[in-house]
């Protein structure tokens, strides 16, 4: 399909060949296919909604390949608007279809259709498309009028974020699990969807977790990286508006984990207004009328919420102990397969390094007991010299979650954890871990404690796929997903000096952690240290 792009693909000219290929047309119709669904789900009716998806082409970079999109059926201002319609959504044909370039020039237009048409137009919502396009690289883009996107925009006239955790269509957002915090920008609308753009590309920078941007009164942009991601989610994205909805009309807080009363002190929309602020969690509001310094808490794990040794003496040791058990039992699951694979890499890349205590893996040709011999010595090997390595903390949160389901584990954390957590969690502060650990170990740990689950207390997890613990970029890009206008709203609790300056460097308000069995911290070094999360 390449040979068919006269020069170089970013010259954005194609042959009428391509033009007409089987790839293009199969995309014109997928796109009327799709607004035939969405006009029936009330997201493209009217003069609203709009569909992108770029021509899938193997040879040729996503950046660089061809953008089909839907018309504008917008004709016409107030009482015009229907009688100058252009196209309606649940009637177009691939022949309605707008061919442009990667770099958004026209290469094919419709013909115009027969009275009461009017002359086709492309769909206003194309310069945002190209943003999302540019800026995300992706595959597909929908925009929705659906109700639900705008009615959740509107129940908080101030907010400029809607966040929600706790909610299982959570899972079908990429990058998020049940247990993490959705947060997705709102921006104010304008008289012309054109006029969005730039507040749309500033979302889209400012927020770069999320594959949606929220628009006040109006609707929702949602990308994926094909069509079939960014159908998914919006289905999802517009599930979880409809509940929240529904939560507030109950009265309850779809913001907050256990989704309980919508308290005063919370306000509506679990308290994400800010006024004219850009970017805000808070403010949260004590029952004494003060507001508090905090939006955020950010916790570590070892140290912190939880004994040193309950890590390096007990969870350490059962992965270590149970290695072999778990790879036996479960080896030609579609799981573990995935952990081997992830294995075989890591000690393919350690032996060329020559990282003490690697042995080659045979192939699977050798024999189910020779290849988990191989295994358990490489993990025993990597355990004993504590490395946090993503190969081996995905086998061990599988190896944990055993344990825990089989009541041979107990998560530990130190008695005064639970209390902080609830009171916290009373005054609308949002509680975050950050830990080395996987996050399936952190909710695993959080959620098999003495005191029960702890997991409705908290609002999310963060594991070093963020970045190392120890380095300022790290926190950064915490900051940036949970949405404060100051870093200085977040407090961040550890155990190591090092992570307590990283986070001080990105604005960060630290304490360090002084419990039992803690690594010494340096003298003078001039940072609050506590010994009790009552002491906070």
């Amino acid at each position: 399909m390449a040979s068919a792009l006269i020069g170089a693909p970013t010259a954005a000219v194609a042959s009428q060949a391509y033009l007409e290929s089987n790839s293009v047309r199969e995309t014109k119709a997928l796109i009327t296919e799709l607004c035939r669904q969405f006009y029936h789900l009330g997201w493209v009716s009217g003069t609203g909604g709009s569909v992108t998806i770029k021509v899938h082409d193997e040879a040729i970079p996503r950046p660089n390949q061809l953008i089909i999109m839907s018309p504008s059926d917008f004709g016409g201002v107030g009482r015009d608007a229907q009688r100058n319609s252009r196209v309606q959504k649940e009637r177009m044909v691939p022949e309605d279809m707008y061919v442009l370039s990667s770099s958004g020039s026209i290469l094919s237009s419709p013909l115009p259709k027969p009275f009461p048409y009017k002359p086709p137009k492309c769909s206003d919502c194309a310069a945002l498309f190209l943003k999302a396009y540019e800026m995300r690289n992706a595959g597909a883009v929908i925009h929705s009028h659906g109700m639900e996107s705008c009615l959740v925009t509107m129940i908080n006239p101030l907010a400029k974020e809607f966040r929600i955790t706790h909610m299982e269509m959570i899972k079908g957002i990429q990058g998020h699990g049940y247990y993490d915090e959705l947060v997705i920008p709102i921006i104010e609308n304008t008289a012309h969807e054109r006029e969005l753009t730039d507040s749309l590309a500033e979302a889209i920078e400012a927020y770069p977790k999320s594959t949606a941007v929220l628009v006040r009164n109006h609707g929702i942009y949602i990308w994926g990286d094909s069509w079939i991601s960014a159908k998914t989610q919006a289905e999802c994205y517009h599930y979880l508006f409809d509940a929240a909805i529904k939560l507030h009309q109950l009265g309850l807080d779809w913001s907050t984990p256990n989704h309980g009363p919508i308290t005063e002190s919370r306000g509506v929309l679990g308290g994400h207004s800010n006024g004219n602020l850009s970017r805000k969690a808070g403010p949260l509001i004590s029952n004494d009328g003060v507001e508090p310094s905090r939006s955020c808490i950010v916790l570590d794990i070892e140290g912190t919420t939880t004994p040193i040794s309950f890590v390096t003496d007990v969870l350490f040791p059962y992965a270590r102990h149970n290695v072999g058990r778990h790879l036996d039992a479960t080896y030609y699951t579609a799981e573990t397969q995935d952990d081997i694979k992830l294995l075989r890499s890591q000690v393919d890349n350690d032996l060329r390094q020559g990282i003490a205590g690697a042995v080659p893996i045979p192939s699977d040709d050798a024999g189910k007991e020779e290849v988990v011999a191989a295994l358990v010595a490489n993990v025993e090997a990597m355990i004993k010299a504590d490395r946090k390595i993503t190969a081996l903390k995905q086998l061990q949160g599988h190896i944990w979650r055993t344990g825990f389901q089989n009541n041979e584990l107990k998560g530990i954390v130190f008695d005064d954890v639970p209390e902080a957590l609830e009171n916290w969690h009373t005054l609308g502060i949002k509680v975050y871990i950050y830990s080395s650990g996987s996050r399936l170990a952190q909710r695993l740990l959080f959620g098999n404690t003495s005191y029960g689950d702890l997991r409705k207390y908290l609002s999310g997890y963060f594991d070093t796929a963020v970045g190392n613990k120890k380095e300022t970029s790290s926190y950064i890009e915490i900051s940036e997903y949970l949405g404060v206008d100051n870093p200085s709203k977040i407090l961040f609790v550890t155990d190591v000096y090092q992570e307590a300056v990283a986070a001080q460097a990105a604005g960060f308000e630290v304490i360090i952690s002084v419990r039992p069995g803690n690594a010494p911290v340096p003298k003078n070094h001039g940072i609050k240290t506590i010994t009790s999360f009552s002491e906070i």
